[in-house]
């Protein structure tokens, strides 16, 4: 049990938590919205440092991060908990634990220990997902911060719905934010995660890009019916393009039916195409449809010259016209961030 970090003192023992953007107001004894920040006696708590809820060796693009240090191997680790509770979670299990009861098959992994396994499985950086990491905030900027020192990339998986000032204290220490757009509408974020306000997920990539000089890559899940519509695919990618550039990854993925939304279909191939076309006619550059092994879209085509640079089946990666973070036919720039790029910052 570890004393949070962002948190502010109320009257009557009351707190507000400051680590992600529900700023939860939490009376004694009582959670926030995660489950995982407690106030015990007018003081907030994270009860999941270092618990940790699934370990593995994972490349990097099932992340998926196609543009960041390609074929590497990443030291992927969850914990327990979630500040959104998605009608389609892949995860629910470890998402959504019972406050206050035991995280059945938990193990205690401290930050050092997660170094030295990743160094002895000879990963090349840390991955913090499976469940969302900003409210394991303690444990992964401890983490973090030992990770750099052991010249390790890191990386957030998420919702993207960290406060700004939370960025702003483990920015210096993330390399990559694998951010999900999971639609354009406030009707959609209501009806799949009972989020309001998630236009912040969209500022706080932009600043993780623009301040802190992330590599970003955004994934949208679509669901057949809910987010499929063109007004929402036109939105998330006009807004990659103008917020985050062109050259930024999209990764379009198959929905498949999971948790409380087991009534809908997988989605169509042809959805993925079409949200694909959606991305180039914005004029993305990189375009990618996920869960799809085997689909051309999975490779990455130099937009310049038209030569492929990697070839990509499911996660078997091979790397095959990148010089650095360039194409090396025609020279153009690509963004992709590998360890000549990463000394080079």
């Amino acid at each position: 049990m570890y004393e949070a970090m962002l948190y502010e003192k109320l009257p009557n023992s009351r707190v507000r938590c400051n680590i992600c953007q529900w700023r939860c107001t939490i009376g004694e004894g009582k959670f926030g919205v995660c489950r995982v920040y407690q106030n015990r006696g007018g003081t907030l708590y994270n009860l999941n440092y270092a618990a940790t809820s699934s370990v593995a060796v994972d490349p990097i693009e099932k992340k998926p991060l196609f543009h960041f240090f390609p074929a590497s191997q990443a030291f992927s680790i969850g914990g327990w908990g979630c500040n959104f509770h998605c009608q389609d979670c892949q995860n629910w299990e470890i998402a959504c634990p019972v406050a206050n009861e035991p995280w059945l098959g938990s193990q205690e992994i401290q930050p050092q220990v997660t170094v030295e396994l990743a160094k002895r499985y000879n990963c090349q950086g840390i991955a913090w997902t499976y469940n969302e990491p900003s409210i394991w905030f303690e444990y992964t900027l401890d983490s973090a911060k030992l990770a750099k020192e052991n010249n390790l990339y890191t990386v957030y998986v998420t919702n993207g719905y960290l406060t700004p000032e939370a960025l702003d204290t483990i920015g210096p220490y993330l390399d990559a934010w694998r951010v999900d757009v999971k639609g354009f509408t406030d009707s959609f974020y209501q009806k799949l995660a009972k989020v309001t306000r998630w236009r912040g997920i969209l500022e706080v990539a932009q600043r993780a890009k623009v301040k802190w000089n992330m590599h970003v890559e955004v994934v949208t899940n679509i669901i057949p019916t809910m987010n499929d519509d063109d007004q929402q695919l036109e939105g998330i990618a006009h807004w990659i393009r103008d917020e985050l550039g062109e050259l930024t990854p999209w990764h379009v993925t198959r929905f498949y039916p999971h948790h409380y939304m087991m009534d809908l279909p997988p989605t169509p191939i042809s959805t993925l195409e079409h949200a694909y076309n959606i991305g180039q006619k914005a004029g993305l550059k990189f375009v990618y449809a996920g869960n799809v092994p085997g689909h051309r879209s999975e490779n990455t085509f130099c937009y310049s010259c038209g030569k492929l640079l990697v070839q990509r089946f499911g996660y078997q990666t091979k790397i095959i016209g990148m010089d650095d973070s360039r194409c090396k036919f025609c020279g153009v720039e690509v963004n992709f961030r590998t360890p000549e790029s990463e000394r080079r910052l």
